[in-house]
């Protein structure tokens, strides 16, 4: 457990073919920095954990349970764990992301 990350210290990962920051892990939680290119495609997917987001720039379509979102900076969101969601890039930008419980895939 990390839970004190300095920014030279932040762990670069990438996860089909997204490129992203892990920030800090905590016991039940972990944050992580989305770096999103216009070219990275997050096609419908699901996972055991919860998801909430803040956009830092950047222009997003979300989709999940039905429903299309289209997200700028300052927006945020909450995706319920095992929900199928995707979501598109419209202009490149950075999310931040916090995952409960921690995303195993993403260490």
């Amino acid at each position: 457990m990390k839970n004190i990350v300095k920014k030279e210290n932040a762990v670069f990962r990438q996860f089909l073919g997204v490129d992203f920051v892990v920030l800090s892990i905590g016991n039940d939680t972990m944050v992580t920095k989305m770096l999103y290119k216009t070219t990275d495609n997050v096609p419908f997917h699901k996972h055991p954990n919860e998801q909430s987001g803040y956009v830092i720039s950047g222009k997003y379509n979300l989709k999940f349970e039905g429903n299309e979102y289209v997200l700028t900076t300052g927006d945020s969101y909450s995706i319920p764990a095992n929900i199928e969601h995707s979501i598109e890039i419209i202009e490149a930008g950075e999310v931040v992301d916090v995952f409960s419980p921690i995303r195993q895939d993403y260490l």
